[in-house]
């Protein structure tokens, strides 16, 4: 096996530590640091903890799920949907060197000198990423090694070990994150960027839930016990509620957008922890790139958005053949938070923002810097960006409720549900929805049956609006076994004839959607200040006469679809529920075995 070696910094009281690694199953660390001359106090303990953080993941996409129109840098589900992903050409499973990290510290925290509190506190975080790297393996893998301690490149009968079983995983997963809540200090909070009892507390109720769920709808695992980690996701959202530490912040749609594009979150007593930027240390994210760079958010999750007054938009006989500027009147208000809507600007000077056909054109703005100040370009943008916020919690309560059988009360809903519509004042989900099921939502999740039904669409339909582009929509259609949403072909924008298009609302032209270069008569009509208008023209044509990336689902009238879409998407179920090992390391370690169907 070749080796490799990588440096870890650690930049504290002028100590800088370096370490050597083999990637786990090929290559495993050796560390130079060991607890002859490190690990004495917990201020050791803190300072070798705070590494931990560069694996804190943040998202502010839904990139692979039915939430996207268009992804045009191709990206994993695109290649496992074409058939073209296979354990030769997939990534993944080199990062365990992140879990050897983590282990060595536990491995050594009984060491150090202090207080059993917080010797126990910096476990407690520990094994909080403990527990995040491995809900991502088993997400992926279903069942994979259970790694406890930092082994070294002789423990050769256990980096050759074959995976454990989902169960055992999932068991010591929820054992590491119940360690955390009970054990990590609560006056370590802070100002909520580092991890605390309330990180874990947050992360138990997500994946308590999405183990549930996962139980409850993928029979090929043969595991019947959902029902207990339904429960226990109630349970840590229950405290997490009790504590009176969290509330849905703001009185305005306004507020709600202002989550995701603010310079910091500091105080905002939703966020139950989130990830800082900070100019002065170079410390940015990427979120400018939301906004029509690679990708657009989809017709259907646009539909998935009530009126205003709380009536189904599906329900409108003519919502299929809606204009651009027509979609967005009289909605809930969150469409306009995360849309690109007509008339948004996202310049200085007011001039409206004109979103592009060839992506599906309807943009996201969710997370995008509105504030020009806080918008540098590349890794340049300094916004805080949410890891866990309250909202959340409160959707999984009600959803892991309902899913477990339990009778709903209108209290339940009002207790979290209807906070979130207060914020943006939505009417009030009512039990009603029950007896009065939509039937876009019944055809669009046909395995959801029994007596909360009603009531599980509409929580559902709740939590895609109001988490869209967090970066949680394509797990819920995992654990959902609603993998044929994935395997849809999205659509965009309805567009009524070819020639000029109003995006902006101001009854001109914006653009111009021509059938090739060479015919423009559908321009004809148009007066010469309307034709001056127009700043782009899309051609469903190319020059060289092959398609374009898109075209119309009615030839010269319709909704934007996207060649690459025509015939090739697949999902096979349940296949594409999980990702293959790569090739390489089941050459490694033929002991481990592919997940189902690879």
């Amino acid at each position: 096996m070749k080796k490799y070696s990588f440096l870890s910094l650690l930049f504290v009281s002028g100590m800088v530590f370096s370490s050597c690694n083999k990637e786990f199953l090929d290559r495993y660390p050796q560390t130079q640091i060991s607890e002859e001359n490190f690990f004495k106090t917990t201020s050791d303990l803190e300072t070798y903890s705070n590494t931990f953080y560069s694996q804190l993941a943040f998202t502010y996409d839904d990139i692979g799920s039915d939430n996207v129109s268009s992804y045009s840098g191709g990206g994993e589900v695109n290649n496992l949907l074409a058939g073209n992903l296979t354990p030769s050409t997939v990534t993944g499973w080199d990062d365990w060197s992140n879990l050897r990290t983590v282990n060595y510290l536990l491995d050594h925290a009984s060491g150090a000198s202090g207080d059993s509190a917080s010797i126990n506190h910096y476990v407690g975080i520990a094994r909080f990423f403990r527990a995040m790297f491995y809900i991502v393996k088993v997400k992926r893998y279903s069942n994979v090694p259970w790694v406890n301690h930092a082994m070294s490149n002789t423990d050769t009968a256990l980096l050759y070990k074959p995976e454990d079983p989902r169960a055992l995983v999932v068991d010591s997963i929820v054992s590491d994150l119940q360690y955390a809540a009970n054990n990590i200090l609560t006056s370590k909070d802070g100002n909520r960027t580092r991890v605390t009892k309330w990180s874990a507390l947050a992360l138990l109720s997500r994946f308590c839930l999405f183990e549930g769920t996962f139980r409850k709808y993928h029979s090929e695992v043969q595991l019947n016990d959902g029902n207990r980690f339904l429960q226990m996701s109630i349970a840590a959202s229950q405290q997490l509620m009790a504590s009176r530490k969290f509330q849905i912040v703001g009185s305005s749609a306004v507020d709600y957008g202002n989550l995701f594009a603010s310079s910091t979150l500091a105080g905002n007593n939703e966020i139950i922890q989130w990830q800082a930027s900070d100019p002065s240390l170079g410390v940015g994210n990427n979120s400018h790139t939301v906004l029509g760079w690679e990708w657009a958010l989809s017709k259907s999750l646009e539909e998935s958005y009530l009126m205003m007054d709380g009536s189904r938009f599906t329900d409108i006989a003519t919502h299929d053949t809606m204009g651009f500027v027509q979609v967005f009147k009289n909605r809930d208000p969150r469409l306009a938070q995360t849309f690109a809507y007509p008339g948004f600007s996202n310049s200085g000077g007011g001039v409206a923002y004109i979103a592009k056909p060839n992506l599906g054109g309807y943009d996201q703005i969710k997370y995008y810097p509105k504030d020009a100040s806080l918008r540098g370009g590349w890794e340049l943008n300094y916004t805080g960006l949410p890891l866990f916020r309250y909202a959340e919690v409160l959707l999984n309560y009600i959803e892991a409720k309902a899913e477990l059988g339990d009778d709903i009360a209108q209290s339940d809903l009002d207790a979290t549900v209807n906070l979130l519509r207060d914020r943006v004042a939505m009417p009030h989900m009512n039990l009603s929805v029950q007896n009065n099921m939509d039937p876009v939502l019944t055809k669009y999740y046909p395995n959801v049956t029994g007596k909360n039904q009603g009531l599980i669409l509409e929580i559902r339909r709740e939590r895609r609006v109001e988490l869209a582009c967090e970066g949680l929509r394509l797990d819920d259609l995992n654990r959902w076994y609603a993998g044929q949403r994935i395997g849809d072909a999205q659509q965009g924008i309805y567009v009524k004839s070819l020639g000029g298009l109003d995006l902006t609302g101001d009854g001109l032209p914006d653009i111009a959607i021509l059938p090739s270069v060479s015919d423009s008569s559908a321009l004809n009509s148009l007066s010469p200040a309307q034709r001056n208008n127009i700043s782009a023209r899309y051609y469903l044509t190319n020059s060289d006469g092959t398609s374009n990336n898109f075209y119309l689902t009615k030839s010269t009238s319709g909704n934007i679809a996207f060649t690459a879409d025509k015939g090739t998407r697949q999902f096979i179920e349940p296949k594409y529920y999980y990702r293959p090992v790569p090739l390489n390391q089941t050459v490694l370690n033929p002991k481990l075995a592919q997940p189902f169907g690879w």
